[in-house]
């Protein structure tokens, strides 16, 4: 049984808009989801073919606030490419 709340929510950004011309959309995801997870997931909510996962680890960035330094907390995107023909319908017109 793959856990349904392992994808967050789509990334709406303006890089993120451009990549959806070529039916490729961003989702912010769990940093425990693997890519085949990902993939079931995205192809039962949605019902799209999916042909491509590629995932990124973004590293939190180290910020100060004067003597003090603190880490901003890192997350995990991926970045699905659906068959040809197909779309879905999570960014702004």
């Amino acid at each position: 049984m793959v856990n349904k709340f392992l994808v967050k929510n789509p990334i709406i950004s303006e890089k993120a808009m451009f990549l959806g011309k070529d039916r490729k959309y961003v989702f912010l995801v769990d940093r425990k989801a693997t890519v085949s997870e990902v993939k079931k997931i995205i192809e039962s909510n949605y019902n799209v073919k999916v042909i491509k996962t590629n995932s990124i680890n973004v590293h939190g960035k180290t910020k100060r606030l004067g003597a003090i330094s603190g880490q901003m907390a890192g997350y995990k995107k991926i970045i699905v490419t659906l068959q040809e023909g197909q779309k879905l319908d999570i960014l702004p017109q």
